[in-house]
């Protein structure tokens, strides 16, 4: 940028003019006679100013001044999400549509079905009809490169992801406890290379850049808690193409070892740390330095070293305080109201679906803290055959082994546990009634007392417990987290339940993804939130939030991580549908399992889109993110 002669370089440049070769001056005064000895006389008076000269000549251009600040923009914007289509599977709660991801070469959309188990290709070249273009039997590909594997022993596809022309895909073995694949394949869906992972590869990611593709293995114990594998990390080097891939390449990062920081939910049952951490989630840091790992189980996160592959630590994340103002939730749902208020309880994250962004060099972690409870079961003809197996408690044709959930109104009158003073002064007098927090499901191994022996068997309260705090599944918020700290810098405390509720009030207010009964879950997790996507768009970061219960997108602005601004909640479902399950091609889309960012850039329509995987109605659904000034 070229500046113009400053002021000060004028008003210099004029008074040498004046001074030398200006305008004519006026007349001067008489000159004083000369003094004696040399000395001079006074001086007489001075004469009247004359008029100003003529503006002399502009002097030289002057150097370029250092650059200023940048200015703000005067339009601050923002965004707004609308419908564009979807493509629908048929399928009404048999998760035939989860994990997504998009290729912006092909514009092809692929979609998780585990109804299937396979993934579904759609051409999403144009969102408002998209179609399938074919499905990848993941399972027959995987059993043709592995000597002495069958396609019978591998279970259903459980993730998906894609970077450049390349793809990976978990596999699950058909035993869960077994250890699952990760597939490899071109974008055109050529099949290319397998590796073996851990037990239940239920998530997985390439790094941002491109050279390393991470796993999320769970873990789980089968039915009968009578097997109950490590929780494990794949991690597999493709920085040299993903033709030639063997075990070489792979690592399996155990957390049996691990360093444990803070309050990390181990269960009693557990026979050890690395069989009871179950990692859900993969979050990579922009740097592909490191990778945050969540153990949603454990209320954890553990971070990973991606230059050595190695565990540096799994944090505990604490919890959120529901009596303080602006944390309220309704917690019942036998009340017959929007009830969403102060309780004295507390709420364990346990996030399901993370991302990560970067603001001023330092790091940050979005998570989505849906809650998740531990029930193994396997089926029975009745008590007696439960009995037999070991179970502790039949229903209906499910034999319990193992749970660990309780509603708060049964932990006296069932179970015979007391509640510490200190937290029934606390406590309304009539906290257990269902209209109050009797109906609320807390967690059976957090807050006690005692011995509570029975708490590593069948993971239930006994009369030897006492509980002096009670804490519920999941925070119904999203939060975002420093990463140096792990500590968080935002919650969206009860905004969710409050935005859901102004929309549809009871009639829809914290509704099930199966039908569309309002305050069905306000007992469980409330809304839900289940999966949550980053992106940037004008400028601007912004986190995409899906609420699995409720249905729909919560939307902030999150370029600040610490004062996020809500933009919108979008949800195409249709609470009017009397029968969501006899209905359901006409009620819209339930269930909201994964989102996936397409730029502007990347996308087909040349403007911003989100694309979602819903589980309960089996459709993948296109949305178009429009820039407002």
């Amino acid at each position: 940028m070229q500046f113009k002669l400053a002021p000060l370089a004028l008003l210099l440049t004029t008074a040498l003019t004046l001074s030398a070769c200006g305008g004519d001056d006026g007349d001067r005064g008489p000159q004083g006679l000369p003094g004696q000895d040399g000395a001079n006389g006074a001086p007489g008076d001075q004469g009247p100013q004359g008029d100003q000269g003529p503006q002399g000549e502009q002097g030289p251009q002057g150097e370029q001044g250092p650059q200023g600040p940048a200015g703000e923009d005067a339009s601050a914007s923002t965004i707004s999400l609308s419908f564009l289509g979807r493509y629908e599977t048929g399928q009404f709660d048999e998760s035939a549509a989860e994990i997504v991801d998009f290729d912006p070469a092909t514009q092809r959309a692929f979609v998780v079905n585990a109804n299937s188990g396979q993934i579904d290709v759609l051409d999403a070249s144009s969102p408002a009809t998209p179609t399938l273009i074919n499905s990848l039997d993941v399972a027959a590909d995987v059993a043709s490169a592995v000597a002495g594997l069958d396609a019978a022993d591998l279970g259903a596809a459980n993730s998906v992801a894609v970077k450049g022309d390349r793809i990976a895909v978990a596999i699950e073995a058909d035993i869960k406890q077994d250890k699952g694949y990760i597939a490899f394949y071109s974008t055109n869906g050529t099949f290319v290379s397998a590796v073996e992972a851990g037990a239940l590869p239920d998530m997985v990611t390439f790094t941002p850049d491109g050279n390393k593709v991470l796993a999320a293995n769970e873990g789980e114990p089968n039915g009968d808690y009578s097997v109950d594998p490590e929780g494990s990390i794949t991690i597999i080097d493709v920085s040299g193409g993903i033709a030639a891939l063997s075990a070489a390449n792979v690592t399996q990062l155990s957390l049996n070892s691990a360093t444990l920081v803070g309050d990390v939910r181990i269960s009693a049952k557990s026979a050890s740390q690395g069989q009871d951490l179950e990692p859900e989630y993969i979050a990579v840091s922009e740097d592909s330095q490191t990778a945050y790992v969540i153990l949603q189980e454990n209320n954890a996160v553990a971070e990973i070293d991606l230059a050595t592959d190695t565990v540096t630590r799994i944090v505990g994340l604490g919890y959120k305080d529901f009596s303080i103002p602006g944390n309220e939730l309704d917690a019942s749902n036998r009340d017959d109201i929007v009830n969403i208020r102060n309780w004295p309880v507390f709420g364990v994250y346990m996030p399901d679906g993370a991302d990560a962004y970067t603001v001023n060099g330092t790091t940050y972690l979005v998570t989505a803290n849906e809650g998740d409870g531990r029930e193994y079961l396997t089926d029975a003809a009745d008590e007696a055959d439960c009995t037999a197996q070991g179970g502790f408690d039949f229903d209906d044709g499910d034999c319990f082994h193992y749970l660990d959930e309780v509603r708060i109104k049964d932990i006296n009158d069932d179970f015979g546990a007391t509640f510490d003073p200190d937290l029934l002064a606390r406590l309304p007098a009539n906290f257990e009634e269902d209209e109050q927090l009797g109906r609320l499901k807390v967690i059976t191994d957090l807050g006690t007392s005692g011995t509570c022996a029975s708490l590593a068997t069948t993971g239930q309260p006994g009369a030897d417990c006492t509980y002096e705090a009670l804490y519920a599944y999941g925070a119904r918020s999203f939060t975002i987290w420093n990463t140096n700290t792990m500590q968080p810098v935002f919650d969206s405390g009860n905004a969710f339940e409050v935005i859901t509720a102004n929309r549809y009030g009871l009639f829809g207010f914290n509704a099930s993804n199966d039908d569309n009964e309002g305050d069905d879950r306000s007992d469980d997790k409330g809304p839900e939130p289940e999966a949550v996507e980053i992106g940037v768009v004008d400028g601007k970061t912004y986190a995409f939030i899906g609420l699995e219960r409720v249905g729909g997108i919560m939307v902030y602005n999150i370029s600040n991580p610490e004062a996020p601004i809500f933009v919108q909640f979008i949800n195409e479902r249709d609470f009017s549908i009397a029968d969501a399950e006899d209905d359901f091609e006409l009620v819209g889309d339930l269930g909201p399992e994964a989102i996936k960012f397409v730029s502007q850039a990347d996308s087909p329509t040349s403007r911003p889109m989100l694309i979602v995987g819903n589980e309960v109605t089996g459709t993948t659904a296109f949305y178009d993110i429009e820039v407002l000034h």
